[in-house]
């Protein structure tokens, strides 16, 4: 049996979540801060200056306040190094630590590698590896200094290696520069865990169990509304909650998915019954 989330677990907590303006940033957001965190929501969309997709930061963070949570909106282009050591600043400023940081952001272009274009590949690589190396290393020394802290970086089955011979879509090679970036997060993971483990800090890359759909991946056709083959970012955001509470303190250099890793907790639960 699941042990509930009691919205206390991470009260005193201070959680960094990017990509927070829509889809699982968002669900993540709502999620710690549910659990008693004070979030601190970063992405570009906001009401002043919405992307082509559905959602912006000042949404989230009401969604927050309607029940009584806290959070900020930090508007933050994480292709530029001064917009990120702004967003750390600006969490600390504000509630004097960072506590969780959720490395969720990421910029899909889906075209054969052989053929990526140079400046697509620049921008997919500053914000789906350079951006959460950086905030990392912005993060930790505070988070080694209290001996305490929890990394979570989101990541996809794309970084997983193609069959061979190919499958269909393996051939394309539409997801070839997607999947190294994610491959390089994935190491990058599981890098700084080895390195900050005996400082009680937990680094783990964490992906849906199956294909989420929200407004970016509706708009690719990788998935729609309503597919039973995907998962509600619902799902995704209760496994963070779960990772950076009490229940995932051990649980650290890991690359896990997220109904695996409720799973792995509820038979946790059980067996302490």
């Amino acid at each position: 049996m699941k042990r509930p989330l009691n919205g206390t677990s991470l009260v005193g907590e201070v959680a960094v979540v990017t990509g927070a303006s829509r889809g699982i940033g968002a669900a993540i957001a709502r999620a710690l801060a549910a659990e008693g965190a004070a979030v601190v929501a970063a992405a570009r969309s906001t009401s002043e200056r919405p992307g082509k997709l559905a959602g912006t930061l000042e949404e989230t963070v009401s969604a927050i306040a309607d029940v009584g949570g806290r959070a900020i909106a930090v508007p933050t282009d994480l292709t530029d190094p001064a917009a990120r050591e702004h967003l750390v600043r600006a969490a600390e400023q504000e509630f004097g630590k960072v506590d969780i940081l959720v490395n969720n952001a990421a910029v899909v272009h889906f075209a054969p590698g052989s053929a990526f274009p140079d400046r697509q590949a620049e921008l997919m690589l500053a914000v789906n590896v350079h951006a959460p190396l950086h905030l990392c290393r912005m993060v930790l020394p505070g988070m080694r200094d209290r001996a305490s802290g929890r990394i979570c970086n989101i990541t996809s089955d794309v970084a997983g290696h193609p069959r061979t011979p190919p499958s269909r879509f393996g051939r394309t090679g539409t997801a070839t520069v997607y999947g190294m970036c994610k491959a390089a997060l994935e190491r990058m993971t599981t890098g700084l865990s080895a390195e900050v483990w005996e400082d009680g800090v937990r680094v783990t890359a964490l992906g849906p169990a199956k294909v989420v759909p929200t407004p970016g991946t509706v708009f690719h056709g990788v998935t729609r509304e309503g597919d039973p083959r995907s998962e509600p970012p619902t799902v995704m955001a209760e496994a963070v909650a779960r990772l950076c509470g009490p229940e995932g303190a051990a649980i650290g250099g890991r690359v896990l998915r997220s109904q695996d890793l409720l799973d792995e907790l509820a038979g946790a639960v059980s067996s302490d019954v």
